[in-house]
């Protein structure tokens, strides 16, 4: 493999996971379009729609957990709410990767437009002040938090997507979940959602091995960084940057696809 390209592929995988770290996504809201756009601009050969949907699937399941351990400590993961999105998630990310096989290359590429649309409809979409609830004392909708996390693990498994970028909005704009709890909780959901996914692009045939080892190096190194800077910035400018980071995706896919 050239080495520009592996250099080109090490910049991906660290830019997007250190916005995974900082801001509770697990990367391929970011990453998808990157892995397909950037490294034809430096004229190497592009990778499929297909080929990109496995390698952030594997991408995500080592990054988001590497999130998480950043996030170990200071009270922020919410066990109730791990285990109820988690294993909803879980189910429908397993449905969405092994149907994906049978989509399209611009179908896959609909369903991560789409996707992106209702995360960036949902950042900004007002919301009230949650972030003065003391952390022992938030609560939720369990149902409805289980429907929602089993509707966005179908789509995320379709993209090889943990859903953190569509889970964060639903937490913080729908289930009112603390903006630091919700960054930390999106990441080990998203990790649990991505074992769904791994083994379904796996077993697809839907990975391109060497490019996903050079990814996921990277993004285990870059993704703990982000998440102790996550820890001392303002929530809001957090909220600020994710918003801003999904509508900017949104209108690049949807510009190409159009």
């Amino acid at each position: 493999m050239d080495s520009n390209y592996v250099i080109v592929l090490f910049a991906i995988g660290f830019i997007g996971s250190f916005l995974s770290g900082m801001l509770g996504i697990g990367g391929a809201i970011v990453k998808y379009p990157m892995l397909l756009m950037i490294p034809p601009i430096f004229g190497f050969q592009a990778l499929t729609a297909h080929e990109v949907s496995g390698i952030s699937a594997l991408d995500v399941l080592f990054v988001s957990i590497a999130g998480v351990i950043g996030f170990r400590k200071g009270g922020y993961l919410n066990k109730s709410l791990i285990t109820v999105m988690g294993s909803s998630v879980l189910l429908g990310t397993f449905i969405g990767s092994i149907g994906s096989q049978y989509l399209s290359e611009e179908q896959v590429n609909i369903v991560y437009g789409i996707l992106a649309l209702i995360a960036a409809i949902l950042m900004f979409i007002p919301k009230k002040e949650i972030d003065e609830i003391p952390l022992d004392e938030v609560s939720y909708n369990k149902p409805l938090a289980a429907v929602l996390a089993f509707i966005v693990g179908i789509g995320s498994g379709v993209v090889g997507a943990g859903g953190g970028f569509l889970l964060i909005p639903i937490m913080l704009l729908i289930l009112r979940i603390p903006t630091r709890m919700t960054i930390a909780s999106s990441l080990a959901i998203t990790f649990i959602s991505s074992i769904a996914g791994s083994i379904g692009k796996l077993a697809t045939g839907q990975v391109d091995y060497v490019t996903a080892v050079i990814v996921i190096l990277a993004g285990m190194i870059a993704a703990p960084i982000g998440a102790r800077i996550s820890q001392k910035m303002n929530t809001k400018v957090l909220q600020g940057i994710l918003a801003a980071l999904i509508l900017g995706t949104t209108i690049k896919i949807w510009i190409d696809l159009l």
